[in-house]
């Protein structure tokens, strides 16, 4: 079994001042579960896929169920949270999502915010929610060739080894802090990524050039006080410490810095449709009173689609965690399910078999 799980409801501080809310929610934080939201299904796969079994479905089956795993990487310790769902039994390839968390907030606290693990268990995916780096303020370090680029590539070679992983159907989803590490990873590890899904942060790096396109559904509040929709920090950040024990300001980190050089969020989301060799415009649909669709469609299946959220804050779609924390973080919209679409997306987005 793993070490003792990490107090990270403790240290949570989305808006890097929200202790004591985080504090209060300790007794009822198991009670909050994701409520389900309406969706828009995207295509089909274009082509049928084949699985592409990993090592691991050569090895001894991991049991169902959540678990702390301790491991390393470039020489250091370092850890996740494991969540192996019930009809896992190690010899049919399963799908893999890795949840990666945003500043502060640690694997356990983003668990219980994006409620991935759980849907995972429904859903029939094998989820990975990795502990940034730093003890005091647990983040991610998003410039290509990173200690924390390094250690998901590990992971992925850990997952692939030790579990019975479908090699085509390895996705990342990540909010603010993690959308920017998922971005990159999007740039420098497209042969083993399938797609990937950004609530409050997609970010277009400096360099990107991916050695396939990577289909993207990205999530955007357009009253995010941290992640701007129009681009640059948003005025929350500007004035907020990195709680670090430095003296730094937010904007000062590594995913402070690769915001605050940012364009507007459409901007960001058509480099991607460029980058994906998309040739039409994007279309827009209204899916909810709060909420449209801007997609792209795309050659190869490697389409871009944007929810843009009315309004919304620095949140996750569908969460009750994110609603809770709301005068720090903003409105949360239920008009979608973040985890419902991001899903959907991704099951209709694995890599084609050869």
């Amino acid at each position: 079994m793993g070490a003792e799980r990490r107090r990270d409801l403790v240290a949570y501080d989305p808006a890097m001042r929200v202790r004591r809310v985080a504090i209060s929610l300790l007794a009822s934080v198991a009670l909050l579960v994701t409520t389900p939201g309406a969706g828009v299904a995207s295509a089909a796969p274009a082509t049928p896929t084949r699985t592409k079994p990993s090592a691991g479905c050569r090895a001894t089956a991991v049991a169902p169920g959540a678990e702390d795993v301790n491991t390393t990487s470039g020489g250091g310790p370092r850890s996740y949270l494991r969540t192996i769902p019930p009809s896992y039994h190690g010899r049919t390839p399963t799908p893999l999502v890795v949840d990666l968390h945003g500043y502060l907030e640690g694997a356990h606290l983003h668990e219980t915010s994006s409620q991935l693990g759980a849907f995972g268990d429904t859903h029939g995916f094998v989820t990975l929610t990795p502990q940034g780096s730093g003890d005091v303020a647990p983040g991610w370090e998003v410039e290509a060739g990173s200690r924390d680029v390094r250690y998901i590539e590990d992971l992925l070679d850990e997952a692939e080894r030790t579990l019975c992983v479908d090699e085509h159907r390895v996705y990342l989803a990540g909010y603010s802090n993690g959308a920017f590490l998922a971005s990159t990873l999007a740039c420098v590890d497209a042969k083993r990524i399938a797609a990937i899904a950004t609530v409050a942060g997609l970010m277009d790096p400096p360099g990107c050039k991916p050695a396939r396109p990577v289909p993207i559904v990205a999530f955007q509040g357009t009253g995010d006080e941290f992640v701007a929709y129009t681009g640059g920090l948003g005025e929350r950040a500007k004035v907020t410490s990195a709680n670090d024990g430095t003296g730094r300001m937010l904007g000062d980190t590594s995913g402070g810095r690769a915001v605050a050089r940012s364009k507007s969020t459409p901007e960001v989301a058509a480099a991607w449709a460029r980058r994906n060799r998309c040739t039409t415009k994007a279309t827009e649909t209204r899916v909810a009173s709060d909420v449209t669709l801007v997609r792209y469609r795309c050659p190869n299946h490697a389409d871009v689609e944007l929810y843009r959220i009315e309004g919304g804050g620095h949140t996750w779609p569908g969460s009750q965690f994110s609603r809770a924390i709301e005068a720090s973080v903003g409105p949360t919209t239920f008009s979608i399910n973040a985890d419902e679409v991001l899903w959907t997306f991704f099951e209709a987005h694995p890599q084609a078999g050869k």
